[in-house]
């Protein structure tokens, strides 16, 4: 290892993870090259691999430097409205707020690259990566846990795989609405650059509360269409 690597500044180190971040948002995990990555952090693949090692590795700091704190996030607010709770369930929807609201507050940060971040986390979920999809759903593990566990504790008449199926939805929309927000304006003819993005998290913590207080469905009508 050269003495050039072993000084290499933590500057170089977040110029390409915050160049990786924005060429994987633009391009996808496949289509963006460690020469695009490179070139765009005005750094060599000597100091990729000395601080990385790998691009896969690289695709794993990419998610932890936020999603860490992200779900540390969540947790701490998770522990702070059961201990005000104490042994009683928790209101549904204050646990979709624990879980959605830090979600969408990070994506609401224009200005220190959390909006960037979640539009890349909510592009990988309607990617099929099967290495990215395995990192995640280990960095998710305890976090899912936790919070399915509770609204299964505070929803005791709705049957656990609904209340599973309907937090998948509750993800994808939120994805959607983070990761193809233009498109959406573009369709609607909506003028997407002077909206507020901090308006987004009560629009659509609106909208995932009326998903998940929804009736159940009648599996026995659609049997007999």
């Amino acid at each position: 290892m050269s003495a050039e690597h072993r000084n290499s500044p933590p500057e170089t180190r977040d110029r390409i993870l915050d160049a990786a971040e924005r060429l994987f948002v633009e391009h996808g995990f496949e289509g963006t090259s460690m020469r695009m990555i490179t070139g765009a952090a005005n750094a060599n693949l000597a100091a990729v691999n000395y601080h990385f090692g790998s691009k896969d590795a690289l695709i794993q700091a990419v998610f932890r430097r936020r999603l860490t704190a992200l779900n540390e996030t969540r947790l701490a607010a998770l522990d702070r409205l059961e201990a005000e709770a104490g042994e009683a369930p928790l209101k549904p929807s204050r646990i979709v707020e624990a879980f959605f609201g830090t979600a969408l507050a990070l994506a609401a940060d224009t200005e220190h690259g959390g909006n960037l971040f979640m539009r890349l986390l909510s592009r990988t979920y309607n990617e099929p990566n099967a290495f990215v999809r395995q990192f995640l759903a280990e960095e998710y593990a305890e976090v899912m846990d936790r919070f399915l566990g509770a609204l299964f504790r505070a929803l005791p008449g709705v049957p656990r795989t609904e209340v599973m199926w309907r937090f998948h939805f509750m993800m994808g929309a939120m994805s959607f609405a983070i990761a193809g927000i233009e498109s959406v304006h573009a369709m609607a003819g909506m003028p997407y650059e002077t909206d507020d993005p901090a308006k987004l998290l009560p629009r659509l913590m609106s909208f995932l509360l009326g998903g998940l207080r929804a009736p159940l469905p009648d599996f026995g009508a659609s049997d007999t269409d």
